[in-house]
């Protein structure tokens, strides 16, 4: 009698066992699909697509490019781009990619446009997890200028003109 009150218990210990270790293979699977789903479809095309491009670049605020981890306006990119036509190492396919804070813009594919005509390679971005050739025609193709940041004004100086004097003062005929 002994026995089988012991082969029962057994019997319900490992299938137990059984259950909790199939529990924990289900959520480790579950928390490992978690992570993965964070990426969205741009990072995973643009690190799986890198390989095939000469040179990767990344979008920043105002029209501004990340280029080998230093921000360029859109002028000083495409002097980058002209040395390194001067010196013959001028990439043949560029790949635009979000950086970590900006994406893709519609001023940045407009320069990068401009500069696929002025250097002649050919420029992708991913636009909705597919890669997308940048057409310089559809695409407007913009001058390049350089980037001007928000210009902060003293409190001091706030509703006064060129000379100092204040909007008050010109009303009253100063």
């Amino acid at each position: 009698m002994m026995n089988a009150l012991q082969e029962i218990r057994m019997t319900r210990l490992s299938s137990l066992a059984g259950r909790l270790a199939m529990a924990v293979l289900v959520g480790g699977t579950v928390l490992l699909a978690g992570c993965h789903r964070g990426a969205t479809k741009e990072q995973v095309a643009a690190i799986e697509s890198k390989g095939q491009f000469d040179t990767v670049i990344k979008a920043y605020k105002g029209g501004q490019f990340l280029v080998d981890g230093a921000v360029l306006s859109a002028l000083d990119t495409g002097s980058h781009f002209a040395y390194l036509k001067e010196v013959g190492k001028l990439p043949k396919t560029v790949l635009l990619v979000p950086s970590d804070d900006y994406k893709v813009r519609k001023e940045h594919l407009q320069y990068l446009a401009r500069m696929q005509l002025d250097y002649g390679f050919v420029a992708y971005y991913d636009k909705d997890g597919k890669l997308v050739e940048i057409n310089p025609q559809d695409t407007k193709a913009r001058s390049l200028e350089d980037y001007h940041g928000p210009v902060k004004m003293d409190d001091h100086l706030k509703g006064k003109d060129a000379a100092g004097s204040s909007v008050e003062d010109a009303t009253r005929g100063y």
